[in-house]
């Protein structure tokens, strides 16, 4: 479905270009993706992480696997692109849509906006050093600016709050916290009816 999608994109725009797959942690992996398009004749390629958020897991792991398969292929990398204007306009009108669901209760709803957890010290290494930069605080200011986009259209400032999920590795490593779970369930304590998890 994501393939479709992204062809149908290009192809509004007049790109016609094959797409392939390549991953870390599946088949078909990037090397062997890579044999492929150095075996047809391709040499040069725009690699797109379907992680929009600069992290090691999510981009310097796959730009390191990309160096390692020694292909002659040329490879153009998108940029982390969580901030930019097209990916702040589709969450903003994703969020405006859930929440439209709660009618006259909108308002009253809490926007939990959910993405995966990281350890703590991948936290601090993320981008070039600086507090700024780190991947909890780009998913911070990118929560601020999709809340900010929506209340135009909502009529009201979302109350919102940044979480976390899908926790992995020794139980004895810190990691970016709430958890999404964790955190409902105190929400339910509270008394809120209302919530939209925003990925």
């Amino acid at each position: 479905e994501l393939m479709a999608a992204l062809a149908s994109a290009l192809a509004e725009r007049g790109v016609d270009v094959p797409l392939v797959i390549g991953n870390r942690n599946w088949t078909p992996y990037v090397a062997d993706t890579l044999g492929e398009l150095t075996a047809s004749g391709v040499r040069r390629a725009v690699c797109v992480f379907t992680a929009a958020y600069a992290s090691y897991s999510g981009c310097r792991q796959y730009r390191e696997d990309l160096a390692g398969a020694d292909s002659p292929v040329e490879l153009d990398k998108i940029p982390a692109y969580a901030e930019t204007p097209g990916f702040v306009t589709a969450n903003a009108d994703a969020l405006v849509a859930a929440l439209s669901r709660f009618g006259s209760d909108a308002a009253r709803a809490r926007v939990l906006f959910v993405t995966h957890s990281i350890p703590e010290a991948m936290n601090l290494a993320s981008g070039p050093g600086e507090p700024a930069w780190r991947y909890d605080a780009a998913h911070r200011r990118v929560a601020q600016r999709v809340a900010a986009e929506a209340s135009g259209a909502l009529g009201f400032e979302p109350t919102w709050e940044l979480v976390f999920c899908s926790r992995s590795g020794a139980p004895h490593i810190p990691w970016l916290e709430p958890d999404i779970n964790d955190r409902l369930a105190e929400l339910a304590a509270e008394g809120g009816t209302h919530v939209v998890a925003a990925p």
